[in-house]
């Protein structure tokens, strides 16, 4: 189950438009393993800030990727800081006393005004904070490092107990020669609009996908061998989603098998199945 206050919203710490390679702990809005740079390019800005301490950027009170990582080590120690968001991961012991303490978590960011991203599964209970830029960013605040704190308060009052090692955060990394021609293919593809692109990366406002970083290479012949995406949708969106990313660039490669799997490709050649359940045994 996935509890999302903030459908319409994106996340990202992560660098946009990034310089150089020299300082791997500095924050943006879009952080990536292979990018790291000696500033900070904000993605709502797109200019330098600073790499360590707090700054504002409207009316939210960001905090460096440094000073996360200080948080955590001085009180935080439920959460970890991954690419975009900070996060947590509960063991719950069955589902009456997990949705109770969703619950409390709710009620506790309704108060402040926050709106973090949660999900009840089989045993555990997922949390996510960031809070969103105005043109789709995301970024870790001073709030969210607080609510942070509470949810811990929170998690150990109901006896959940934290399990760190668990947190994960799964990126698609695509190589391209140019990311301006693919990225609206992709983002059409997986979230359904051309204009969810956040720098060199695709977000997804809802987080159904992951998000999809395009990693800048030399335009070369296409590969032998090269892996592809099966999107799975409902049948009833699966032929506008198709639509959408052909007027993003993209083309249908083979149909013979609709409606159970469509295969496109984007301006490259990068292919994709757009999958559902029909006509299958």
């Amino acid at each position: 189950m996935l509890i999302s206050s903030r459908p319409g919203s994106l996340t990202a710490d992560r660098s946009v438009g990034i310089t150089s390679a020299t300082d791997s702990k500095l924050s943006s809005p879009l952080s990536s393993p292979h990018r790291t740079t000696t500033g900070r390019l904000d993605g709502d800005l797109h200019h330098v800030a600073p790499s360590v301490g707090r700054w504002k950027h409207g009316a939210m009170d960001i905090v460096s990727t440094p000073d996360t990582l200080e948080a955590i080590a001085t009180g935080l120690q439920d959460w970890r800081k991954l690419a975009q968001p900070i996060v947590a991961r509960y063991h719950t012991p069955d589902p009456v006393r997990g949705a109770a303490f969703v619950a409390a978590v709710a009620q506790a960011a309704v108060t402040v005004g926050q709106d973090p991203e949660i999900r009840l599964g089989r045993g555990v209970v997922d949390l996510a904070l960031s809070t969103p830029g105005d043109k789709g960013g995301r970024w870790v605040t001073a709030q969210d490092i607080e609510l942070g704190r509470t949810i811990s308060k929170l998690a150990r009052e109901h006896g959940l107990t934290a399990l760190p090692g668990e947190v994960t955060q799964l990126e698609l990394a695509l190589d391209t020669a140019d990311d301006t021609a693919v990225s609206p293919f992709w983002s059409a593809l997986l979230t359904g609009a051309p204009d969810h692109v956040v720098g060199d990366t695709v977000l997804d406002p809802t987080n159904r996908v992951p998000s999809v970083w395009f990693q800048a290479t030399d335009a070369h012949p296409p590969p032998r061998q090269r892996w592809h995406i099966d999107l799975w949708l409902a049948p009833e969106v699966a032929d506008d989603r198709i639509a959408a990313a052909v007027a993003a660039g993209g083309t249908v490669v083979d149909a013979s098998e609709a409606p159970s799997f469509t295969v496109l490709a984007d301006p490259e050649g990068n292919k994709v199945c757009v999958c559902t359940a029909l006509d299958r045994d």
